[in-house]
């Protein structure tokens, strides 16, 4: 008897325990491929970010002497190249795509555009992220919304669109055909110097860095995370560039040999500390320093999960506050609906891979909100990131003190007094519904 027990024990240990011991061996490896592709367009195309004089025309261009510009001076050259960087990420079969990309901001309809095109490639994916950097010194044209080609874009120029998702959607079809198993790290850096605040208050001088390597430990991908505003490059420049962020982003990838994906934080009353191409050198060097110091000492995880959800942000319907733009002599009623030209919903999309999370925010939040979003993302995972001007622009989001102050970002903030509120409720019940997903698996 006691014999035949032991003999049924050691086949169930036979047939069970591998079975049970695989249980981590049969998780599906996390796989990652990483694409940089040149997508500057051709000279002439208008510069997009400031609606000043010294980038407008005199007089617009109603006798066609410029074929891509009518409201704002043509491009005289590119500085540097217009850069649109993909990461593709799988676990099993869940996906992600993330696009870094030198504008000044995505409109809403890139990203189901940008989809529809891989789709007919036959890629699909859980999330999309088009993650603008916010350079002033990017392509204009690009956008359909009548408002914003007259205030900071030029006007719809079919072609420079085609252009732009073009390479994007290339990038992207590069990056997952080259997926391999990887690893990831994230890891914190400090920057302080470089920026300075719009409205006098304490900023976040954090870099983030997600650390994508091989299994032996070679580069695939850099993603970092910092909070500033492309406008280094005054509205004088007239060459095309990705400003501070892609002279940095340039520098990381000459000394890693692999694509830089830069995003931006909550730099909605962040401004730079430097000007001019001097500041653009300094700011980059310092920036692009720190964020190498922070990969080489960022270890990676030997197993990382991925999971994604994707929302819909629904606002107030927005409206212009007088009073904001032109001064507290304006009664705080008085104001003008702009729903024809700013979204009143919008997506929003957080991603979990290893042991960070990132959330996106369609416009520019500001620094107070997403120090928020940041510590409720950081009481449920490891590291939590706020990405900026992502997959839709709808301008700035302030918290109620700021928005009752008139100032240029209060004038640019549309959805009343609670819209950053709103904006940073609805991320961290992303971070939340992610977390909850980890723990469902």
């Amino acid at each position: 008897m006691r014999r035949a027990f032991l003999v049924a024990l050691a086949l169930l240990s036979a047939v069970g325990g591998p079975a049970a011991g695989d249980a981590g061996a049969s998780r599906p490896p996390l796989l990652a491929g990483a694409r940089a592709l040149d997508v500057t367009p051709p000279v002439g195309v208008p510069l997009a970010g400031y609606g000043g004089a010294g980038r407008r025309l005199l007089i617009p261009d109603v006798l066609n002497r410029y074929p891509s510009a009518f409201w704002f001076k043509p491009s005289t050259g590119a500085h540097d190249p217009i850069m649109a960087r993909a990461l593709v990420l799988q676990w099993g079969e869940r996906r992600v795509l993330w696009i870094a990309v030198d504008l000044v901001g995505p409109d809403g309809e890139m990203v189901p555009e940008l989809r529809e095109r891989l789709a007919a490639l036959g890629l699909r994916y859980d999330a999309v992220i088009l993650s603008a950097s916010h350079t002033h010194s990017g392509p204009g044209g690009f956008s359909r919304s009548r408002l914003f080609a007259f205030l900071a874009l030029d006007r719809f120029v079919p072609r420079v669109r085609e252009h732009l998702l073009g390479g994007m959607a290339q990038a992207a079809e590069e990056a997952d055909r080259i997926k391999a198993p990887a690893r990831v790290g994230v890891g914190r850096g400090e920057v302080k110097d470089v920026i300075r605040s719009r409205v006098g208050l304490p900023l976040d001088p954090e870099v983030g860095v997600l650390k994508v390597v091989a299994l032996d430990g070679r580069p695939i991908a850099l993603l970092w995370n910092y909070a500033i505003h492309g406008t280094v490059l005054g509205k004088e420049n007239l060459l095309l560039s990705g400003d501070v962020m892609g002279a940095a982003s340039l520098e990381l990838e000459r000394a890693l040999g692999v694509p830089a994906l830069y995003t931006n934080g909550a730099g909605g009353d962040v401004s730079p500390a430097l000007r001019g191409w001097p500041g653009v050198r300094q700011t980059a060097d310092t920036l692009a320093r720190e964020v190498l110091t922070t990969w080489r000492r960022t270890p990676v995880q030997r197993e990382s999960e991925l999971r994604a959800v994707s929302d819909r942000l629904r606002l107030p319907p927005p409206r212009l506050s007088l009073r904001n733009c032109l001064g507290r002599w304006v009664p705080g009623w008085l104001t003008v609906g702009v729903g024809w030209g700013f979204p009143s919903q919008s997506e929003m999309v957080g991603v979990a891979v290893g042991a960070s999370a990132w959330v996106t925010v369609p416009g520019e939040l500001q620094t107070r909100l997403g120090q928020a979003v940041k510590a409720e993302g950081r009481r449920l995972f490891g590291d939590a990131f706020v990405v900026g001007i992502a997959n839709d622009y709808a301008g700035y989001f302030l918290t109620a003190e700021e928005y009752a102050r008139p100032s240029y970002i209060a004038c640019a903030s549309l959805y009343g007094e609670g819209g950053g509120q709103i904006v940073a409720a609805r991320a961290m019940e992303i971070l939340g519904r992610l977390r909850q997903r980890g723990e469902g698996r």
